[in-house]
C-alpha cells in the first residue's frame, strides 16, 4: 500500500467511525416511525385544565400576526390569556395584536433575539402565574384541538411538550422547495415520532411548546442564542424535564417567498444545529452516563445527528476517500464498510419517503437530491469561516 493510499484510508476510517452514530440513530428513528404510522387522532378536549397563557415572541410582524392569534383565540378557555411580547418593533405590531384581541408588552432594547423576548413575557407573566405556558410563533397556524392535546400530554406526562411543527410550501412550489418541504418533515416529524415510539425525548423546536409554570420559573430563556429553543431543551433534560413529542397537536408556518429569506433561515438553523453538537452534545453524553439519565442520553444522541445535506455529503466524501484508497492499492474493507454506510443512509431517506414523502416529491426527483446538496455546501463552509451567531429574523415578504 502506498503512502498516499494509507493517509486516504484512515481519513475515510475516521470519517466511516464520525459517521456511524449518526447514521444508526437517522436509521432507527425511521424504522420505528415506519411501524407506528397512523394519521394522528385528536385527542379529546380536556374536561378541565391549569390556567393556561399563550405567549406570542413577535418582531415586525404587523402583516400576518392577526392570522395567528385569531386561531389561538378560538382554543383559549375562561380564565386563559394570550399575551403578545412586541419585541424591539419597528411597524404596527403592537397595534394589530391588540386590535386582534392579545394583551401586550412592548420591549425595547440593545438586547436582541428572541429568548430576550420569551424572558420579557415570563417575567410578566410572573405577577400572576398561569398553571401552563404555551409559546408559539407569530408567523404559525395553530391547527384546532392543537391547545387541549397539548395540554392532555402535559397533564399525563409532567415534562414540557413539543407539537408537531411543519413548514409549508405553496403547491405549484418549484423542486428545491419541495426538496426542503421533505426534509423539514424528516427532521421535524419522522425522527422524533420515532424516538417517541421508543420512548425517548425529541428536541424542542420554537413554537408549539408547552411548560408547566415551575418549569419556565427559573429557567434560562435570557440569551441571544440563534437556537434558544435547543438551549432551552438541554437545560429542561439536564433538570430531569426532557421534552416529549405529541403530534397529535399541529402548528404549520411557511417558507419564506424569496430565495435570499430561505437561505437566512436555513444558515440560523443549521449553524446553530452545529454549535450545539460542538458544543453541547459531548457534555450531555457524559452527564447522561455519569447520572445513568436515558432521557439525556436520547436527548444527545438525536442532536448528534448533523443536518441531513451535510451527513450525505461527508458519507458521499467517505465513499470516495475510500474508493481512491483501493484504487491505489489499499485494502478493500474500507470501501465496502463505507459503501455499507451510504447504503443504509440511502436506504433510510427512501424508507422516510415512502411514508412522507410521495406526496411532495416524485420518485424520480430524488434524483436532484445531490445538486439540493450541492446548493447547501457553501453555507457548511460560511459556518466554519464566517459562522453565523446573531438572531436575524427572516423576512417572510
Amino acid at each position: 500500500m502506498t503512502v498516499v493510499a494509507e493517509g486516504l484510508a484512515v481519513l475515510a476510517s475516521l470519517l466511516i467511525l464520525a459517521s456511524l452514530l449518526a447514521v444508526g440513530v437517522f436509521a432507527l428513528q425511521v424504522v420505528a416511525h415506519i411501524f407506528d404510522v397512523t394519521r394522528p387522532v385528536p385527542a379529546p378536549a380536556l374536561a378541565s385544565r391549569p390556567s393556561l397563557a399563550v405567549l406570542v415572541p413577535a418582531h415586525n410582524e404587523e402583516a400576518g400576526i392577526a392570522r395567528t392569534l385569531v386561531a389561538v383565540l378560538a382554543q383559549l378557555a375562561a380564565g386563559d390569556r394570550l399575551l403578545v411580547v412586541a419585541d424591539n418593533c419597528s411597524d404596527a405590531t403592537a397595534d394589530a395584536a391588540r386590535a386582534a384581541g392579545a394583551e401586550v408588552i412592548e420591549r425595547s432594547s440593545e438586547l436582541r433575539g428572541k429568548g430576550y423576548a420569551l424572558a420579557h413575557g415570563i417575567d410578566h407573566l410572573g405577577a400572576m402565574p398561569p398553571g401552563a405556558v404555551v409559546i408559539v410563533d407569530a408567523d404559525c397556524d395553530l391547527a384546532p384541538g392543537a391547545l387541549d392535546a397539548l395540554m392532555r400530554t402535559l397533564a399525563d406526562t409532567g415534562r414540557p411538550v413539543q407539537a408537531l411543527y411543519l413548514m409549508d410550501a405553496p403547491a405549484d412550489a418549484g423542486l428545491s422547495r419541495r426538496l426542503a418541504q421533505f426534509a423539514w418533515r424528516v427532521r421535524n416529524w419522522v425522527r422524533p415520532a420515532g424516538w417517541h415510539r421508543l420512548g425517548m425525548p425529541c428536541q424542542l423546536m420554537g413554537t408549539g411548546m408547552a411548560f408547566a409554570w415551575e418549569m419556565l420559573r427559573d429557567a434560562p430563556l435570557a440569551n441571544a442564542s440563534i437556537v434558544e429553543d435547543m438551549k432551552l431543551g438541554i437545560a429542561l433534560a439536564s433538570r430531569n424535564m426532557a421534552p416529549v413529542f405529541c403530534d397529535r397537536a399541529l402548528v404549520i408556518s411557511f417558507f419564506p417567498e424569496s430565495s435570499a429569506a430561505s437561505g437566512t433561515q436555513r444558515t440560523r438553523w443549521e449553524h446553530g444545529h452545529l454549535e450545539m453538537i460542538l458544543r453541547e452534545v459531548p457534555a450531555m453524553l457524559r452527564l447522561a452516563v455519569a447520572r445513568r439519565d436515558r432521557q439525556l442520553f436520547g436527548l444527545a444522541l438525536d442532536l448528534a445527528v448533523p443536518p441531513l445535506a451535510l451527513l450525505a455529503g461527508l458519507l458521499a466524501l467517505t465513499w470516495a476517500l475510500a474508493l481512491a484508497a483501493w484504487l491505489l492499492g489499499g485494502a478493500a474493507l474500507v470501501p465496502l464498510l463505507a459503501s455499507s454506510l451510504l447504503a443504509i443512509f440511502l436506504a433510510t431517506i427512501l424508507a422516510a419517503w415512502h411514508v412522507r414523502g410521495r406526496d411532495l416529491v416524485r420518485l424520480h426527483e430524488l434524483l436532484a437530491v445531490p445538486w439540493y446538496i450541492a446548493s447547501k455546501l457553501p453555507m457548511y463552509v460560511r459556518f466554519i469561516l464566517r459562522r453565523q451567531r446573531d438572531w436575524v429574523r427572516t423576512d417572510r415578504k
